[in-house]
């Protein structure tokens, strides 16, 4: 078989019940044409980009789910899609190491193609950060109901247990989209330079400050606090 017919079976036919649930007909002709690609690198970069979006779609449409049973006190429900947002985390950092298989030089033919695009425009991502304060206000009404601090919690985690859980769910969640960041930093650093700008005009060293930014600042700020407070007690 040659690379055309090849090509030509890889998208199935679409009529099978699997293919129809999971409509990968229309799945599969998402990412150029194979004849259209401007190198062999190009479908990974396209492929690996959407699968990110697919995940922030997850963690975004998760982290819905999350803010209502905060709100409801199903802590149990809570923790359990915390850890499926800390599992789809951690497989968008994994599968950036595909991307460090393409060359700085092959990229550069893939860049001429993305106009101005940028990943400061993935919808996945800004949904997330967008949502952010919602999550964290959810976590903060169940922390007043409760008439406790951040503070109180750290320092007596033994009688509010089911509060630390969430606390650290949370700051587990804020490191996890961190290091996402530095990740996709370091793969930018990899393939374009850090002193050279995006197709926005943004500096790529930007993205180094940018993914120290936490999402929720106080469950960090408060760590700063509790040391402080323990160093000033000796």
């Amino acid at each position: 078989m040659n690379r055309e017919q090849f090509y030509a079976l890889m998208g199935g036919e679409g009529t099978l019940d699997y293919e129809l649930y999971l409509n990968t007909k229309k799945l599969l002709s998402c990412q150029s044409p194979f004849a259209g690609l401007c190198n062999r690198d190009e479908l990974q970069f396209q492929i690996v980009h959407q699968i990110e979006e697919l995940w922030m779609k997850l963690i975004a449409y998760t982290l819905l789910d999350i803010d209502e049973y905060l709100q409801q006190e199903n802590t149990n429900r809570v923790i359990t899609l915390f850890r499926r947002v800390h599992l789809a985390q951690k497989m968008m950092i994994d599968q950036l190491a595909l991307l460090e298989t393409m060359s700085p030089k092959e990229y550069q033919e893939i860049r001429k193609r993305l106009g101005n695009g940028s990943g400061q425009e993935s919808p996945g991502f800004n949904h997330i950060l967008e949502m952010a304060p919602d999550v964290y206000e959810a976590f903060a009404a169940r922390l007043a109901a409760s008439g406790v601090s951040l503070l109180d919690v750290h320092r007596d985690r033994h009688v509010h247990q089911e509060l630390f859980a969430l606390l650290q769910a949370l700051m587990d969640v804020d490191a996890w989209f961190q290091r996402f960041r530095e990740a996709h930093y370091h793969l930018v650093k990899r393939v374009i330079g850090s002193e050279v700008r995006s197709l926005r005009g943004v500096p790529a060293s930007r993205l180094e400050h940018t993914s120290r930014e936490p999402l929720f600042p106080p469950l960090w700020q408060v760590i700063n606090e509790l040391t402080e407070l323990d160093s000033s007690a000796h």
